[in-house]
This record gives C-alpha cells, sequence and structure tokens, in this order.
C-alpha cells in the first residue's frame, strides 16, 4: 500500500469512527480487525500484530 494509499484509508476509518460515535467505535473496530484476519490467512503472524498493536497502546 502506497503512503497516498494509507493515508486514505487511515482517513476513511477515523470518519467511520467519528460517524458510529465513540461508544460504538470499539464494536466498529472489532467487526473491522475480525475482517481483516479472515483475509490474512497466517494466524501466527496475526498474532504477532495483535500483540505489537497491544504493547504501542499500553506505552
Amino acid at each position: 500500500m502506497s503512503p497516498e494509499d494509507l493515508d486514505a484509508t487511515y482517513s476513511a476509518l477515523c470518519e467511520a469512527m467519528s460517524r458510529v460515535g465513540e461508544q460504538r467505535a470499539p464494536m466498529l473496530l472489532a467487526a473491522l480487525c475480525l475482517s481483516l484476519m479472515t483475509r490474512h490467512g497466517d494466524a501466527d503472524e496475526v498474532k504477532a500484530l495483535i500483540q505489537q498493536a497491544e504493547t504501542a497502546s499500553v506505552l
């Protein structure tokens, strides 16, 4: 994904979270993550990404 594509998709995610509101944003993120995980195909890599995101969110 190009930097421009990454920026556009991140913006789309932020806009979607704004539309659903703060209370429903966790459900939106969970649904998106499940959808992306089913498309990835490598469970070990997905687990590593989950750990990476967890670590980053605690800092």
